[in-house]
């Protein structure tokens, strides 16, 4: 199984998400274009610079509003698409994310767009790239991966596939039985994402809330499972907008990430086994029956905050390390002899709720 994450999935400048995306493990990256544009280095040496970390660009991205433009604006497409395939060669990729049309000026219909993908599948032909098309959730006229994989179906073009993204297609509740009939050769790259469910604006949850797969409410198994049924072995890729992630350790999220798909992979294997995606074999997921033990990280501000807390909810200190500021806890039948008695602990804690604020509302009556 081949695995990728786009690095605006990932904090930092492009080196630091690179050198991250390395040592977790992935075998490619794609280059979202906002991260080139504000690094300081040429596509040549961007191209370079991946590849000495042992990485493939699998794909570069995005190019937005190309297809169903009016004439007056139509050749400025396609000047704008010849620019992107000059970076494109300089890098070293050979394939273009283009998303469905968002722009107010764009005209429908699926013979106009097919026309306009057919020109740029020749072009793209002379240089040998490809072009993978995707439809965006919020597209304009193309928001369904069914219209798009149409769209592609009547280019038939050998330069011009899908690109399928979880979220796009989860997001608005799409039949996933409909992936199963796509041929696997016209699939061009598979993007992964899962979300929260929340009823909500479909960009503005797109693009805050997106997080690993099997770690949101959408059925992200379902999907890769329809994807598998076609036989397609490429890259499974992770496309995570999450402001919590850019605002973290790349090395943590990349390492995260990696996790999530070396999982999912084994539940598709599970689930198809004559899938082509090549995943190693792991043991079944083991049961959780209790929890032995909880840590808990605190600085000296707060844990006298904790310590209440804590013995609010019925534990003890039952020991101290000797050489480490570590403390232990314990509850019920494991718990130390020397407890507070209930009163004695209600009145302490009673005593200290002008200064510790334990749940909201709490005013110490």
């Amino acid at each position: 199984m081949k695995t990728s994450i786009a690095t605006v999935s990932l904090s930092g400048d492009l080196r630091d998400k690179l050198d991250a995306i390395a040592k977790a493990g992935f075998d490619g990256v794609e280059i979202f274009e906002n991260d080139f544009l504000v690094f300081d280095e040429s596509p040549r040496q961007v191209g370079r610079m991946v590849r000495d970390f042992g990485l493939e660009i699998t794909l570069f991205q995005p190019f937005r509003d190309f297809e169903g433009m009016p004439d007056g604006l139509r050749a400025r497409t396609f000047d704008r698409a010849e620019r992107k395939f000059d970076l494109m060669q300089e890098m070293g990729t050979d394939l273009v994310l283009v998303c469905s049309n968002v722009s107010p000026a764009a005209l429908g219909g699926l013979d106009r767009a097919a026309a306009d993908f057919h020109e740029l599948g020749e072009r793209a032909a002379k240089r040998g790239l490809r072009v993978g098309y995707e439809a965006l959730a919020w597209g304009r006229h193309i928001n369904d991966h069914r219209d798009a994989w149409e769209i592609v179906r009547r280019v038939d073009h050998p330069n011009i596939g899908l690109i399928l993204d979880s979220f796009h297609t989860l997001s608005r509740k799409i039949d996933v039985n409909s992936i199963r009939s796509i041929p696997k050769e016209k699939i061009f790259i598979i993007q992964l994402a899962d979300a929260p469910l929340i009823d909500m604006d479909l960009l503005y949850w797109s693009r805050h809330f997106r997080n690993m797969p099997g770690e949101g409410d959408l059925p992200v198994l379902d999907f890769m499972n329809a994807v598998a049924a076609t036989g397609y072995d490429g890259y499974l890729s992770l496309e995570i907008f999450n402001d919590q992630f850019r605002g973290g350790s790349p090395t943590a999220i990349a390492v995260d990430g990696r996790r999530s798909l070396v999982y999912l992979g084994d539940q598709v294997k599970r689930a198809v086994p004559e899938s082509r995606l090549m995943t190693k074999d792991m043991p079944p997921r083991a049961r959780v029956d209790t929890v032995a033990f909880i840590e808990f990280a605190i600085d000296e501000t707060e844990a006298p905050h904790l310590d209440i807390l804590l013995r609010c909810l019925g534990f003890a200190v039952a020991a101290r390390h000797k050489t480490k500021n570590v403390v232990r806890y314990r509850q019920g039948r494991h718990q130390h002899r020397r407890q507070y008695g209930r009163a004695r602990l209600c009145q302490r804690v009673l005593s200290r709720a002008r200064r510790v604020r334990l749940c909201d509302g709490f005013d110490g009556r």
